[in-house]
């Protein structure tokens, strides 16, 4: 899968991966010591929607642009539709922020946030629009391996894991990572982002997770169209390691994005079983 995410800003997986997130982030920094995120695939942080590549997929308009119109969104996604006002001063929708953009407005002064990204011009891109944040650091590098050696081996960490698809071991890395991200620090939580083309690799890398990861997990499965395809996005997952309850606030982000925004697609929330 080729996820070049200037084609595909402000969809709707991002609506669901970033209502999340924030509902996350809120609930981690409403109170308790410094928080650590590692961001492995942090992208360029922000999104041009006049740009030629997302006129070309037309994703922002079937996705954000569709959300910040509708009367019946629910709650969840209002920190959502703030913070993408915010960034166009209340106006025209031109630009959409990436997870960084979001992750840094929302952490504490004494909160820390690392965000990894491998391919050179989109670090410069997310560098450039990190400058002056004095609790972030970016890096031009492997994700997967920078999360393992910063994460901190004790304190409260959230690895966000959202790559694109683009090589083939991504799926053996995510369950690597988490795995080694809780062996380093026992209280580390993670959010990962998967694409849902079919079930079966969905449910393989779910499984790969339930034996390698000894922790409470969730998942999060929005579907906007019926799996009849499987060269295409048909939907996304999330799966939250660690401890957090969000299992309502799931279900509504999900369950909404479904409905409003796909035809014959569903949402399904469900705890995972560790071995």
């Amino acid at each position: 899968m080729n996820y070049r995410h200037a084609f595909h800003a402000g969809n709707f997986a991002d609506l669901v991966k970033h209502a999340a997130l924030l509902r996350l982030l809120a609930d981690l920094t409403a109170k308790g010591p410094p928080l650590t995120v590692i961001d492995t695939h942090a992208g360029r942080g922000l999104y041009d929607l006049a740009g030629p590549e997302a006129r070309k997929s037309g994703e922002a308009e079937a996705g954000i642009a569709r959300l910040v119109d509708a009367a019946d969104a629910p709650a969840e996604f209002a920190p959502l539709i703030q913070a993408v006002a915010k960034l166009n001063d209340g106006g025209v929708l031109r630009r959409y922020p990436g997870s960084p953009w979001l992750i840094a407005e929302a952490l504490r002064t004494a909160d820390r946030y690392l965000a990894c990204e491998l391919r050179p011009d989109e670090h410069e891109a997310l560098r450039v629009a990190m400058r002056g944040r004095q609790n972030v650091r970016t890096l031009n590098t492997d994700g997967y391996d920078a999360a393992l050696a910063e994460c901190p081996p004790t304190g409260r960490v959230l690895a966000l894991i959202d790559p694109p698809f683009e090589k083939s071991d991504d799926y053996d890395r995510i369950v690597e990572t988490v795995a080694g991200l809780r062996r380093r620090n026992r209280d580390a939580q993670a959010l990962v982002w998967m694409p849902i083309k079919d079930l079966e690799t969905l449910d393989s890398v779910l499984r790969d997770l339930e034996d390698a990861v000894p922790a409470p997990m969730l998942a999060a499965e929005t579907r906007i169209r019926p799996l009849s395809d499987p060269m295409k996005m048909n939907g996304c997952a999330l799966v939250l390691v660690g401890g957090a309850d969000l299992g309502a606030p799931l279900a509504a982000i999900c369950g909404w994005v479904a409905q409003a925004l796909g035809a014959g697609g569903g949402a399904r929330i469900y705890a995972l079983s560790p071995q």
